[in-house]
């Protein structure tokens, strides 16, 4: 009897995590639609094009960042929230289509945007892997020749195209109009001399910034746009602005990023020791044993989505009782 008692609450916890695993993947699915995780890795910043450009190795830890630049719909989200401004050329006919990227931004205007949105701006190097790609060289998002078919630029269309257009032209990441639609924003103060100092390991960029024109210190964009020429497309072309000037605004857009959260080895085997733990009490209807395991686990693992999930069946179950 015992033995049948201890199969059946073994199976009955085997099918909850296939049913859990199922149920996440979905959640996950719908919750990450729009950002790309990229993974922990080692690529080449830089290239041949200009002196601010020195080729150098450098290490980021994972991180996510938005699929798309962000759009006039989402910003107009921003705006009704916090009562933020109105972007200049925001009632352009041309530019201001909800799909379409927001232009017209200065830095400040984007960094306030993403940390609304729970996220920040991506560093120069997160932004330059994203476009990249897995093998870390693209000298553009799709590979490694130029291709009007693949991008916005030169004025060839004349305005902005929705933010998930030109679908064969992103990057290996899967990353779209890293090259073209609208210059992008990111953290990073500009130094012309930068790269020849940076750190190996998630490089911030400089200090401060150069004082371009004695107009005050001024922050990187990246991936031209759409009235810039082709040789600002290149992954590692490095552009600048004071960040309280959009004078470059009919293409001057940004996108987010996230950094993601690391969680040591043992941290992650006590998680799913205490998560195995809360499965086989949930099995036996144990649910108060079963929420105190999947505390346990989370404690150690605070961000994982199973557990998350699996604390709120658990309640659910609680709730019943």
């Amino acid at each position: 009897m015992r033995s049948r008692m201890v199969l059946q609450v073994g199976l009955g916890a085997a099918l909850m995590v296939g049913v859990f695993s199922v149920a996440i993947a979905a959640d996950s699915q719908s919750s990450d639609k729009d950002t790309v995780l990229i993974p922990k890795g080692e690529f080449t910043m830089g290239s041949s094009e200009h002196s601010d450009e020195a080729k150098h190795q450098v290490v980021l830890n994972a991180y996510s960042i938005d699929k798309f630049e962000a759009s006039n719909a989402r910003y107009k989200e921003f705006m009704k929230a916090t009562q933020h401004p109105a972007p200049a050329y925001w009632d352009d006919p041309r530019l201001n289509k909800s799909n379409h990227p927001v232009v017209g931004v200065s830095w400040t205007d984007a960094d306030a945007f993403c940390k609304w949105d729970g996220k920040r701006l991506p560093t120069e190097a997160e932004w330059e892997r994203a476009a990249k790609g897995p093998q870390g060289d693209n000298h553009y998002p799709w590979g490694h020749m130029l291709d009007p078919k693949k991008a916005n630029y030169g004025q060839l269309i004349g305005k902005t195209t929705p933010v998930n257009s030109y679908p064969d032209g992103v990057s290996g990441f899967g990353v779209y109009n890293m090259a073209g639609n609208v210059f992008e924003w990111v953290e990073d103060w500009y130094d012309l001399n930068y790269y020849k100092e940076s750190p190996a390991l998630n490089p911030r960029g400089a200090e401060k910034g150069y004082n371009f024109a004695n107009q005050g210190p001024v922050r990187v964009l990246r991936g031209g746009s759409w009235l810039a020429p082709e040789t600002s497309l290149h992954t590692s072309h490095r552009f600048w602005n004071q960040p309280d000037n959009n004078s470059y605004g009919v293409g001057l857009g940004f996108r987010c990023a996230k950094s993601v959260q690391t969680v040591s080895d043992d941290a992650v085997q006590t998680g799913r020791d205490a998560f195995i733990q809360a499965l086989v009490a949930m099995g036996a209807e144990k649910h108060t044993e079963a929420l105190t395991a999947i505390e346990k686990a989370l404690a150690s693992d605070p961000g994982n989505q199973e557990y998350l999930a699996t604390r709120e069946l658990i309640k659910k179950s609680i709730k019943k009782k």
